[in-house]
Order: C-alpha cells, then sequence, then structure tokens
C-alpha cells in the first residue's frame, strides 16, 4: 500500500472594510462602551444594526443607543475553546437580546459551567479594558441580576470615529489529496508531471482530479505530459504578499495558465527569467525546479517561437 500524503494547511488573509455611517457609529460606539441600534420603518431596533431594512430594502439611519444589559435567548456550550476565540476557557455561545433591542447579538458568555446558562438568564457586557472600536470590544458576557437597561436616542456622532477595519482571517485544516492528486504529487516529486485521460472523451486533466469534470466518468489511466508548455492567460501581480504567506517574492511578478504539452486543461504557475512585461500570450515555458523542492519553482521561457493561437484557444 502506498502511503497515505497528508499535510496541515493554512490559508490566511486580512480582510480590509471600509465602513459606512452606520456601522462606523456601531464600532466606535463600543469602543466609548456605547451600543448603538438602529430604527427600522416599523419601529423595531436592530441590534446589530443594519444599513438597509431587511425586509424593505430601505437606507436605515436613525441609531438610538439600547442598555448594556439583556436576556439569554439562546446558547451553545463550548467545552474546548479555539485559539482566537474571546475566552480562553470553556464558555457558552449565547445570542443576547440587550434591553431595548429587537434582535440578538451573538458572543461569548463567561460562565462556570453549562449548568449555570439557561435561556432567559440576565446578563451583562463585561468591557474589555483596552478598546480600539472592534466586536472584540466586548470582552464577554457575564451572569447579570441588577435592573433593567432602558434605551435612548443617540446622534450616532463621536470624535474620531472608526472608518476602516482589517479582519484577519484564518482556516488550519489538514488534507489529504486522495488517489489522484497523490499520484500527481508523488510524480512531482520524482521531477515528473502527470494527468489523467477521460475514457469518454479522452481529454487529459492536469492536476488529475479522479473524475471527468465533463463527462462525469471516473478517470485511471495515467499521462505523462509536459514538461513544456504554453502560456494561456497570465496577469501581473502588484501586491506582495504578506509575511505570513512565506512567499518572498519581488513585485512586479507574473501568475499565467499554462497548458503543458499533451493536456487538455490549463495549470497555473509563476513565470520568472523573463521581464514581467515581455510575458505574453503564446510564449512558450518550461519548469525550472530547485534542489530538494517537491514542485517546480517557477516556469521560464524556453526559447521556441511562440506558440500559434490556434494552437491553444480552446485551452482559454
Amino acid at each position: 500500500m502506498p502511503e497515505t500524503l497528508s499535510a496541515p494547511l493554512v490559508v490566511e488573509f486580512p480582510f480590509t472594510r471600509s465602513l459606512g455611517p452606520v456601522q462606523s457609529a456601531f464600532l466606535t460606539g463600543l469602543r466609548e462602551r456605547t451600543v448603538l441600534g438602529v430604527r427600522t420603518d416599523d419601529g423595531r431596533t436592530l441590534v446589530p444594526p443594519v444599513e438597509y431594512d431587511p425586509v424593505t430594502a430601505r437606507e436605515l439611519r436613525e441609531l438610538t443607543e439600547v442598555a448594556a444589559t439583556g436576556t439569554v435567548t439562546t446558547w451553545a456550550w463550548n467545552p474546548h475553546p479555539r485559539p482566537r476565540q474571546p475566552l480562553g476557557t470553556p464558555f457558552a455561545w449565547v445570542l443576547v437580546r440587550l434591553d431595548g433591542a429587537d434582535t440578538a447579538l451573538l458572543h461569548a458568555l463567561d460562565a462556570p459551567g453549562p449548568e449555570a446558562v439557561r435561556t432567559g438568564m440576565r446578563v451583562r457586557i463585561r468591557w474589555a479594558p483596552d478598546r480600539t472600536g472592534a466586536i472584540t470590544d466586548i470582552a464577554c458576557f457575564e451572569p447579570y441580576d441588577g435592573e433593567t437597561g432602558r434605551p435612548a436616542p443617540h446622534s450616532g456622532e463621536f470624535d474620531d470615529p472608526v472608518t476602516g477595519i482589517v479582519t484577519p482571517a484564518r482556516l488550519d485544516y489538514r488534507y489529504t489529496p486522495g488517489r489522484a492528486l497523490g499520484g500527481y504529487l508523488a510524480a512531482l516529486a520524482e521531477r515528473r508531471i502527470t494527468g489523467e485521460r477521460c475514457p469518454s472523451c479522452e481529454k487529459v486533466y492536469v492536476p488529475p482530479r479522479g473524475a471527468c469534470p465533463t463527462c462525469g466518468v471516473a478517470t485511471a489511466e495515467q499521462v505523462e505530459v509536459g514538461p513544456r508548455g504554453t502560456v494561456t492567460t497570465y496577469c501581473v501581480v502588484n501586491i506582495k504578499a504578506s509575511h505570513t504567506a512565506n512567499l518572498d517574492i519581488e513585485v512586479p511578478y507574473v501568475y499565467a495558465h499554462i497548458a503543458l504539452d499533451g493536456a487538455d486543461l490549463a495549470l497555473h504557475a509563476r513565470i520568472g527569467g523573463i521581464p514581467y512585461d515581455q510575458v505574453r500570450m503564446g510564449l512558450r515555458v518550461e519548469p525550472v525546479w530547485t534542489e530538494g523542492a517537491r514542485h517546480p519553482d517557477h516556469y521560464r521561457p524556453t526559447g521556441e517561437p511562440d506558440a500559434d493561437y490556434d494552437a491553444y484557444k480552446e485551452l482559454l
């Protein structure tokens, strides 16, 4: 039995968003220990606030302050907190309808155990000591047995309002490629490039998928392709990858779709060995391997004449 390939993978990027007047007021309010909702045409108060009425789609701008106290409407216990979650100890995820609001806000409840949590329990916000204008300015909710808070009108105006946020998005998982892609990766480690041929339409797919995406039948016949190929389309990258991506490539550079000789599906790879503004459709390229690498580092020009457009137009 061949070894089953498996590897941990991380997909991570910063998500940057500019804020409109409603979201700006809401997040700035959290920084100032103030929770704002927005009023709809039928008199409901939505927290968190939205910019358009979910029923009528009308633009909403009338803000109102709601209390920092509220009632749990539903909950789920989290016995094993993950990294970057609100609390490092077991806690409850809760939907809390703050006093004065008609919708519920999702956040964490600090409780000693699931037996201490119930629908209908009263809670209040525990504010983070250092607040920046983000939902994490609410550190969590905590049980509360005091008076019910009251809503009040609010202009939504603050000094130095928050106008944009950057949210890190991250997904950690373990990937197992399966038979078809596993064979492709094993061949790459031997500096060979392989695909699989569909028994029905006879197209060769690289990387192989285990099944033909057109005919829907399983593929098993392995076919060696390339290693040379033709650039079909490309883009110029002008934004340098973050340090977390482990890529140290100077910009600008080119990523291209490359139709390898003998393949009926273009794969994508970086083009090197040529100025970015000289990369073109039809350019003939070949892989460049680095010492000890399990896959090509990039593709470079072969020096051959450019391929005729008709030779690759069906792969655009």
